[in-house]
């Protein structure tokens, strides 16, 4: 879609063929409405407004009800921010006592309604105009006030006021990027933004060699999905490293106490991601009284059962042989015929071990096949 098309959807025109498409979606075929509708409107408009309503079901997911309001590109939606994930951020952010952000590099603005939203004076900087004009439109489509400017973002002039909010692209002409020398804007700007007041939405992937010094680095997960690193400029750091775990929004926070390491007991715990990559898996089980099984492995262990929303916990129901032939001799034993086999820090892949021992049997099992202290071990256990 480009900037002429985009302009003509938001005509009264426009919306009218869009409200038409919303109404009609499921009722006809794409192809059937489609094809009607040329009659009355130029091509690519049609097919602006298909694409829209398509993308605005698609969009539900991160956004929720305000999808249906909204405006979309394919990029933009799959590279946007979670809505959850964005309003965790600007919440922080505005609790900091700040009031103006400055988004550099604001896509179609999902980031900038959850900025607005948590009480901040908004501006957006984005130099595809496509792109600039959606944010533009999406922020009136929510009554929310702000500015956005086609530009570029490293010539913009922060305001004393402002903070800077960057999310650099992570991607290039090969596809997705994991390596921070490939980001754009670069890299090194983004750091040092990040020396005063700036806010950096990065890989989760992200090292922590990679984290600038005075820089506090916290890694989000939603619903299980580990979605990005953060990274808090010094005048907003309170910490290095930080884990927090959404809805629940239960975060943990970088202590560096020792951890003790020693046997499997009743239950075993599997950390969040966002607590592994945080490097915080001893900090966890210091909220459980627990310990490492393996100092190198992120599994958890202790005597008592805890709900926590930082790990998903299993009751061991009985330790099994770790070698093939008499793990298979065990489970038949226990006549299963449906496994599921979670591993971690050893070398086998589960749908092929399921598939060699070739079980039959009316029950289900869950394995959890790990090291413990340096020796493979296995464990029938349960979910809590």
């Amino acid at each position: 879609m480009d900037l002429e098309t985009f302009e003509q959807l938001m005509t009264p025109a426009g919306q009218l063929l869009l409200s038409e498409v919303a109404e009609r979606a499921g009722v006809e075929s794409d192809l059937a409405l489609g094809t009607r509708l040329r009659k009355t409107y130029v091509p690519e408009l049609v097919a602006a407004a298909v694409t829209q309503n398509h993308l605005r079901g698609k969009a539900a997911t991160k956004f929720g009800t305000d999808a249906a309001h909204l405006y979309f590109t394919h990029d933009a939606l799959e590279q946007s921010t979670r809505m959850r994930v964005a309003t965790h951020r600007a919440t922080r952010l505005a609790s900091t006592g700040a009031t103006s952000v400055v988004d550099l590099g604001c896509g179609i603005g999902g980031d900038l309604i959850a900025l607005a939203r948590a009480g901040l004076a908004v501006r957006g900087v984005e130099t595809d105009p496509v792109r600039a004009a959606i944010a533009a439109a999406n922020l009136a489509a929510l009554d929310l006030p702000g500015e956005i400017i086609c530009g570029d973002a490293q010539e913009v002039v922060i305001g004393r006021d402002e903070v800077a909010f960057i999310d650099p692209a992570r991607r290039d002409g090969r596809g997705r990027t994991f390596s921070t020398a490939d980001l754009q804007p670069p890299w090194e700007w983004v750091r040092q933004l990040l020396a005063g007041r700036a806010v950096a939405k990065v890989m989760p992937g992200l090292s922590h060699d990679a984290v600038p010094n005075g820089i506090e680095a916290e890694w989000v997960s939603d619903g299980g999905d580990l979605v990005e690193a953060c990274l808090w400029g010094a005048p907003f750091a309170t910490t290095s490293r930080r884990a927090t775990v959404l809805p629940s929004g239960a975060g943990l926070v970088s202590a560096g106490e020792p951890v003790a390491v020693a046997d499997v007991a009743e239950y075993l715990y599997e950390p969040d991601d966002a607590v592994i990559r945080a490097g915080l898996v001893g900090e966890l089980a210091a909220t459980i009284s627990g310990w490492l099984p393996d100092p190198h492995i992120a599994y958890v262990s202790a005597e008592h059962a805890h709900d926590t929303p930082l790990a998903r916990g299993f009751r061991i129901i009985e330790e099994l042989p770790f070698r093939e032939k008499s793990l298979k001799a065990a489970l038949q034993a226990h006549r299963v015929g449906t496994l599921t086999i979670k591993k971690r820090g050893v070398d086998i892949v589960p749908e092929e071990l399921i598939k060699k021992m070739k079980l039959k049997g009316p029950h289900k099992a869950l394995v959890v096949m790990t090291r413990v202290q340096g020796q493979g071990a296995a464990y029938l256990v349960e979910r809590l």
